[in-house]
């Protein structure tokens, strides 16, 4: 019983892991990356639809992107989704056919907004995976009646060593998004 409280606790924190990953590949760097553009959704005929659904994304240089949609209809509406987009900077044109995305170089203010808010994104994940481990934590206490205490104990010894574990994995992630980010 014990075993899948932790096994299941160790499916949803590394989910949490996971998705701390994907939002800190969102938040730009110097260089133009495809996965910054992940959580873009278009307006295709009334409803919101992710960016990669609509069209293929290519990075030809090191500060540009050329997005190729499907449906050559759905230009300006993924020109104009990108602009809106916070946090991007990016000023996209299209030409008829492709929409290309130039990335203005970062400033050291904006690079440092921007760790701010990796930091504050790290921190919200870790929260998360602690949120995880309070609740595994309950469900090994409503087990006290039919496993003794040293069980439990043990059991939530392995929790603790689970939440470090992945609280230590979102910090590595989150350094190496950190150096990235000041980079020049």
């Amino acid at each position: 019983m014990i075993a899948d409280v932790l096994s299941e606790t160790t499916g949803r924190m590394t989910r949490a892991v996971e998705a701390a990953k994907e939002d800190f590949a969102t938040v730009r760097t110097g260089r133009a990356n495809p996965q910054m553009f992940q959580k873009v959704l278009v307006d295709y005929y009334g409803t919101p639809t992710p960016l990669a659904q609509l069209a293929s994304l290519a990075n030809p240089e090191a500060r540009s992107l050329v997005i190729t949609p499907y449906d050559k209809s759905a230009l300006k509406a993924i020109e104009q989704a990108i602009r809106d987009m916070p946090n991007l900077g990016a000023n996209p044109s299209n030409d008829g056919n492709i929409v290309r995305v130039t990335m203005p170089e970062l400033t050291q203010e904006r690079r440092k907004e921007y760790v701010k808010l990796v930091r504050s994104k790290g921190e919200d994940a870790k929260v998360h995976v602690r949120g995880i481990r309070r609740k595994a934590k309950d469900e090994l206490d409503a087990l006290k009646a039919e496993i003794g205490e040293d069980e439990i104990a043990r059991g939530e010894k392995e929790l603790d060593a689970l939440t470090r574990q992945f609280v230590d994995a979102i910090d590595d992630a989150l350094k190496r998004k950190e150096a990235e980010l000041l980079e020049v």
